[in-house]
């Protein structure tokens, strides 16, 4: 067999979507890794969305320099990461490009030189790195690259034995983190990057794959050559992402399909979790985005007019048209809250001068959202536990805030990253991120503000009360475990406070209240309770009445937050 001692940038294009596709393939089976068997375990759906963003980008380059395809790569996951798994992958493709990015052929001495650099710069992302993580897994495949290099110049054996090892060293994350071994896991996010690296290696040894990746340019299906333009029906190869703001159940899918092919053909629509992938080519692109509107907001929007030869009279007619049904959208055909709010916000934005300072905080649940809102907050993003937002969602809403300084409250530890990356990325307003990882830390973290305090003595202001807050989540599990010492079964209710497992039960009320006894010491003056979209005001107030009998001392606070899957958010200052 021929050795292979050099990858070239097509070969390194294939490696990747290869990559991308089998980690895509395996994010179901890597959600379920997560530790804490809670219904929004998303460690693989994060890490396949980061990746998809590039991915995407790759498959649009045709026959790509080295420097063009590291670059697609870089900026494609660092604005697609999504949760802490999501932005540390984006750091290590970030390190790996850089080391790639000034050659045309990577030899194996390059490659593990760049397989170092991404550890590094993965490394240097994470505040308090965690060993028995992601991190580990990549550093120990850097650490065999490097041993290898000095071996052989043959890729095949090289990519081999660093595949190995990194298997290894995911095997011995239990032994890293005693959490994962009671829980009878691996680490989530190093089964993920294995499941890149795997992929890779599958493309690069000749193994038939379908590369394909669904909403780029290159897969963009067309239904007429140059010469048969004119024969077009539908003239507008029109492409988008929905981020679904609520169900999507197969009627409402079924009804999405059938409303597409009554304004146009070649329709694809393929959902993903909580995104949905829309390509069909139509006459008029704002039918389809209108529609689009009523089952959540837009990214990675794209219009192309296939009718070349009359590209000049289409464009001037789709400005016109493009106009007229903005204007009646704002007017008449805008129904759904946050869309209004986004008008407003951009309306706002134009007429208003820019102002000092703005707030940006990432909500969970109607109630929530208009806590914050009452509170001040100029955006919110919607999100959470069951969404996190990407580094361009946090992108775009400071994009949408004017003012110089703009404060991020991420409200959850998996979006803090991400806040991060984008804090990271802004060049002309200053932005700060607030490092609250749960709701009611967000809702102290702003009540703290005060206007005439530095940015440095109103983040330490911020930080030092958040710390007082603690915080109880009431969910119910999703697959047997055993961790934090509770033997756990599917459908159980669980408490779950910062840092552990509280309560576990089968009686919703009786776990909420079992942990709120975890929660109180001696030193708690206030219990605030935040009732999801699957409680009742009823059963709510069942657990005011434990607090108010058993700790008089305490005030309680109710509020109505409307969260998905967590019955309560609950605090205690």
């Amino acid at each position: 067999m021929c050795t292979v001692k050099q990858i070239d940038a097509k070969m390194l294009s294939k490696m990747f979507l290869a990559g991308a596709k089998n980690l895509e393939a395996k994010k179901e089976w890597i959600n379920e890794l997560n530790v804490f068997p809670v219904p929004d375990g998303d460690t693989g759906t994060n890490m396949t969305l980061t990746i998809m963003s590039a991915a995407k980008e790759v498959s649009a380059l045709e026959n790509p320099t080295m420097e063009e395809l590291t670059k697609a790569i870089s900026s494609g996951s660092l604005r697609g990461a999504r949760g802490n798994s999501g932005v540390i992958l984006s750091q290590l493709l970030r390190g790996l490009t850089k080391g790639f990015r000034d050659y045309d052929l990577i030899d194996v001495d390059i490659l593990a030189m760049a397989m170092e650099k991404a550890v590094e710069t993965a490394y240097k992302a994470v505040m308090k790195p965690k060993e028995g993580t992601i991190l580990t897994v990549a550093k120990g495949a850097a650490d065999k690259a490097v041993e290898m290099a000095e071996r052989t110049d043959d890729l095949e054996e090289f990519m081999s034995e660093v595949i190995s090892h990194a298997e290894y060293v995911l095997g011995q994350t239990p032994e890293m983190l005693p959490v994962l071994k009671e829980a009878g896991v691996v680490d989530s996010g190093g089964q993920g990057l294995l499941e890149v690296l795997k992929g890779a290696f599958d493309a690069f040894t000749g193994k038939e794959l379908d590369l394909t990746i669904q909403g780029s340019s290159s897969s963009k299906a067309t239904s007429a050559s140059a010469g048969e333009t004119t024969d077009i029906k539908f003239g507008y190869c029109t492409e988008f992402i929905i981020m679904l703001e609520k169900p999507y159940t197969l009627e409402e899918e079924k009804a999405f399909k059938a409303y597409l092919s009554s304004i146009g053909d070649s329709i694809v629509a393929v959902s993903d979790d909580d995104i949905v992938k829309v390509h069909v080519h139509t006459n008029d692109p704002g039918l389809a985005i209108q529609k689009a509107l009523t089952l959540g907001s837009l990214s990675n929007m794209k219009i192309d007019n296939m009718r070349l030869e009359h590209q000049e009279k289409l464009i001037k007619d789709a400005e016109k048209v493009a106009q007229q049904e903005a204007e009646k959208e704002v007017e008449t055909e805008i129904k759904t809250e946050t869309e209004i709010e986004t008008v407003q916000l951009e309306k706002a934005a134009e007429e208003t001068p820019r102002k000092d300072t703005g707030f940006i905080a990432v909500s969970i649940g109607e109630g929530i959202k208009e806590i914050f809102t009452g509170l001040g907050v100029d955006y919110i993003i919607e999100g959470g536990q069951t969404m996190n937002p990407s580094t361009e969602d946090m992108l775009n809403a400071i994009d949408q805030v004017n003012a110089d300084k703009i404060y991020i409250l991420p409200n959850n530890k998996n979006i803090i990253l991400a806040a991060d990356q984008a804090a990271y990325l802004v060049e002309d307003k200053e932005v700060i991120v607030v490092p609250t990882k749960t709701v009611p830390q967000g809702i102290t973290a702003i009540v703290s503000f005060v206007p005439t305090k530095t940015v440095d003595e109103n983040l330490d202001a911020m930080i030092e009360e958040i710390e007082r807050v603690k915080t109880g989540q009431v969910t119910y599990a999703v697959r047997e475990t055993n961790i934090d010492g509770h033997e756990i079964h599917q459908g159980d209710i669980m408490g779950i406070g910062d840092r552990s497992i509280l309560s576990v039960g089968t009686d919703l009320a009786e776990t909420t209240k079992d942990m709120i006894s975890k929660l109180i010491d001696d030193d708690s003056e206030l219990i605030s309770i935040y009732y999801g979209a699957d409680t009742t005001g009823e059963e709510a107030e069942e657990i005011v009445a434990y607090v108010e009998e058993n700790y008089p001392k305490l005030e309680v606070e109710i509020q109505m937050g409307g969260q998905p899957i967590y019955y309560y958010v609950i605090s205690v200052e």
